[in-house]
């Protein structure tokens, strides 16, 4: 009976943290939503993301498609069997997996098969630790690729762009720790948390830093120096206009949690941990003896439930243009930077390896005029063989650079569609192919699978769930245009005027 309410309690703490954001996360998203000037392209942003928080709730489907790797960081009385705990997890990971509560994101670094089920060598990930209470505590963090790609160590002394010398001192750590917020841009899903590790070596600098992000958002750091760091980070990463999504903004900046420890004399690393917008962490004490749930964390203040009163408009200079594949080169040729776009019909997902796979071989489908989608979905297979898409937000495009250029002009593609933007490769060939890159909004996986009206077909399966061309059959898919035909970049332009804005803080502060 324990095994059975042990494995019970891990599956509800999987399903919780994928589907429900906590409270405190809920309040620092509200209070940007305050902060930031009405009409924008960030405040239509943080509705969208509003919404999605609210849709996930009351679907109990997860938050964003990418559920990460899950982690767990477990503290068990002496004398409890944490193999008993670890195979639990496991049969609760296989059980979430197949109930669409996580996407399968299990994959073979060597041979690149993905398990399906989320087991593999090294995953999930489980740290056990003893202590002398009676009762067993579990942390759960799922962290997106996305956002897990803008982590950051530093090794100080070191060369900061935009803020110069970074010294073995706080103010050095002080500069390490804005800068990383600054080569986030919007590639993170912006406005994000982050977790700061001072000291140790690089494996144990990522380790404090991540275990930062299981603090509350609101606590006060316990050391004087490392509270008042904290402070200024927060002030500051908030004036370098970089904003929800990297559309420029208020709000760059939910949370900052910063830990030290002892390092070795020849090595001084800052390490920054990450995370978007969707922070899903969560943890509980469960009773040693019955192995059920006794208490939740983050559960302190009432529950924010946000407005439902509808998505803000962008600002009215901005236009709004409906598309439907097959789409013209003129089509394209009219679309400007700050336009938004509704797509309706035909749209095709391509991630990483259906981009190396175009690089190589033929496309399954004809792509002339067609619309590619940066997207690893949540997909779930009914008892009749069709499909059904439970999440599926836009992935990291950047990715995709070495690719996505040379891809467009030889199938003849004319929009793609993803999150953080793209390189000057990329921009070149739209240039000079007629295309355009549209922004999602990051994260809002339940917003944009209710514009996703049918499965009607998928091709390379062979690659997994999250890598497969999928057909899908769209209405009113909203995303902005911030990389035209013209040369124009949002992303570079907004890159360039908060590195700028970097600069400004480049003189000492801390001593």
């Amino acid at each position: 009976m324990y095994i059975e309410k042990i494995e019970k309690s891990m599956y509800d703490l999987i399903c919780e943290t994928s589907t429900n954001l906590p409270k405190d996360v809920r309040r620092a998203i509200q209070a940007a939503k305050d902060q930031e000037d009405a009409g924008t392209r960030s405040a239509m942003s943080l509705d969208t993301i509003a919404k999605n928080i609210n849709m996930a709730d009351e679907k109990m489907s997860p938050i964003c498609q990418d559920t990460g790797m899950p982690t767990f960081k477990i503290k068990t009385p002496v004398g409890v069997n944490q193999l008993e705990i670890k195979a639990a997890i496991k049969r609760a990971i296989v059980q979430a997996t197949k109930d669409t509560k996580l996407r399968p994101n299990s994959v073979d670094s060597l041979t690149g098969d993905n398990s399906g089920d989320n087991l593999g060598e090294g995953v999930p990930v489980i740290k056990f630790e003893q202590w002398e209470q009676n009762y067993i505590e579990v942390k759960l963090i799922l962290k997106g690729g996305g956002c897990e790609n803008k982590n950051i160590q530093y090794s100080l002394p070191a060369e900061l762009e935009g803020l110069g010398r970074a010294g073995r001192d706080l103010d050095g750590i002080r500069k390490c720790v804005l800068h990383s917020v600054y080569q986030a841009q919007g590639q993170g899903c912006s406005a994000g948390f982050i977790g700061v590790g001072i000291g140790g070596d690089r494996a144990s600098g990522y380790e404090l830093a991540k275990n930062q992000l299981f603090r509350e958002v609101y606590d006060v750091n316990p050391d004087e120096r490392l509270a008042e760091l904290e402070t200024y980070i927060m002030e500051t990463a908030n004036k370098l206009g970089i904003g929800t999504m990297g559309f420029g903004g208020e709000v760059s900046l939910l949370g900052c949690k910063v830990g030290v420890m002892n390092r070795i004399p020849a090595s001084f690393y800052v390490s920054v941990a990450y995370n978007c917008w969707a922070y899903r962490r969560m943890a509980v004490d469960i009773d040693a003896t019955s192995g059920e749930i006794t208490n939740w964390h983050y559960a302190d203040g009432e529950k924010i439930a946000f407005d439902q009163d509808g998505q803000q408009e962008v600002e009215q200079t901005s236009r709004t243009v409906e598309l439907t594949a097959p789409i013209s080169e003129q089509q394209i040729r009219d679309l400007k930077v700050g336009d938004v776009v509704k797509i309706t019909g035909r749209m095709y997902t391509g991630r990483d390896a259906i981009h190396k796979y175009l690089s190589e071989n033929d496309a399954p489908v004809d792509l002339d005029g067609q619309i590619i989608y940066h997207c690893g979905p949540v997909v779930m297979k009914n008892e009749d063989g069709s499909y059904e898409i439970k999440a599926a937000g836009p992935t990291t495009s950047i990715r995709e650079e070495p690719y996505q250029g040379d891809i467009m002009k030889r199938f003849g593609i004319r929009a793609v569609v993803g999150k953080g933007g793209m390189g000057p490769k990329t921009l070149a060939a739209l240039e000079e192919h007629g295309g355009v890159y549209l922004n999602a909004i990051g994260g809002a996986a339940q917003y944009y699978a209710d514009c996703i009206k049918a499965v009607e077909g998928v091709d390379l399966l062979q690659f997994g769930i999250p890598e497969a061309m999928w057909h899908l059959r769209v209405q009113d898919f909203t995303a902005v245009v911030t990389m035209d035909s013209h040369g124009n970049s949002l992303h570079a332009d907004i890159d360039k005027s908060s590195l700028e804005k970097l600069s400004q803080f480049k003189e000492k502060v801390f001593n």
